[in-house]
C-alpha cells in the first residue's frame, strides 16, 4: 500500500455524531471525501438532511439518524442503523457536545450534569456501542479540546473536565481494545476553529487569545478534518491511545 492509498477510507463505513452543524460537517464530509460511507447522528434533524445531501454529492452514501448520545438507547439506536444500512462499521468520530459559559461560583448541578452527560458520558456510551460491533482495523476518535490542557480564559468548568475526561477514556478503551479488539482508539484536541461555537464567544475574545496562538490565526475547518482522516485511517495504523492537539501551538504558548 502506497503512502497515499493509506488516507483511503474506500469501503468503510463512518458515524459522525454532532453532524448537523459546525465541525461535524466538516468532519462528515472529510471522511466521504476519503471514500466512506457515514451515518449521520444529531439532536438537529433537520440539518441533518442537508449534510446527508452533501455527502451523497461527494459519491457516498449516507443515512441521517435523530440521536441525543447522552441517551445509551439512542446511541445504540445510531449503531444498529449503520450496521442495518451498510453491514459495518468501521469509524466513529465522537464529535457532538455542548459548551456553556458559567462561573463555576452560579454554575447549577443540573448545568454542569448536562455538559458532562453530553460531552463525557455520551462519547462513552457511543464507543460502547460502536466497539460491540466493530471489527479489527476499526478506529474511534473523541474530539476533546485544547481546554482539556489548558484555561482559554473563560468560565467553562464543566466543559474543561468534559473534555480532560475524554482524554482518559480515550487511554483506557485502547489499552482495552487495541490488543484484544483490534480496535484504534485515540482522540483529536482542537484549539480555536471557525464554527457555531467561536461565533458566539464575545466581541474581541477572539483577538485577544491570538498571542496565545503561535500560528497568529484561527484554524480553519478543513484543517482539523484532515488531521480527523489520518486517525481514521491506515495511515495511522501504528497509533492508538494518543491525543493528537491541533491547535496552532496554543498549548505551548
Amino acid at each position: 500500500m502506497g503512502v497515499l492509498e493509506r488516507f483511503r477510507l474506500d469501503g468503510r463505513v463512518a458515524v459522525v455524531t454532532g453532524a448537523s452543524s459546525g465541525l461535524g460537517v466538516a468532519f462528515a464530509t472529510a471522511v466521504a471525501e476519503a471514500g466512506a460511507d457515514v451515518v449521520l447522528g444529531a439532536r438537529r434533524t433537520q440539518r441533518l438532511e442537508a449534510v446527508r445531501t452533501a455527502v451523497e454529492k461527494l459519491g457516498r452514501r449516507a443515512i441521517a439518524v435523530p440521536t441525543d448520545i447522552a441517551r445509551p438507547e439512542d446511541c445504540r439506536a445510531l449503531v444498529d442503523a449503520a450496521v442495518q444500512a451498510f453491514g459495518r462499521l468501521d469509524v466513529l468520530v465522537n464529535n457532538a457536545g455542548i459548551s456553556r459559559e458559567t462561573p463555576a461560583t452560579e454554575e447549577t448541578p443540573e448545568q454542569f450534569r448536562e455538559v458532562v452527560d453530553t460531552n463525557l458520558n455520551g462519547s462513552y456510551w457511543m464507543a460502547q456501542a460502536a466497539g460491540a460491533v466493530m471489527r479489527p482495523g476499526s478506529a474511534i476518535v473523541n474530539i476533546s479540546s485544547v481546554l482539556a490542557l489548558v484555561t482559554g480564559g473563560l468560565p467553562q468548568a464543566a466543559y474543561s473536565a468534559s473534555k480532560a475526561g475524554l482524554l482518559g477514556l480515550t487511554r483506557d478503551l485502547a489499552q482495552q481494545w487495541t490488543p484484544t479488539k483490534g480496535i484504534r482508539v485515540n482522540a483529536l484536541a482542537p484549539g480555536l476553529f471557525t464554527s457555531e461555537m467561536t461565533d458566539g464567544y464575545a466581541e474581541g475574545y477572539l483577538e485577544a487569545m491570538m498571542p496565545r496562538v503561535l500560528s497568529g490565526r484561527v484554524g480553519q475547518p478543513e484543517e482539523l478534518a484532515a488531521a480527523l482522516v489520518f486517525l481514521v485511517s491506515d495511515a495511522s495504523s501504528y497509533i492508538t491511545g494518543t491525543t493528537l492537539t491541533v491547535d496552532g501551538g496554543t498549548h505551548i504558548a
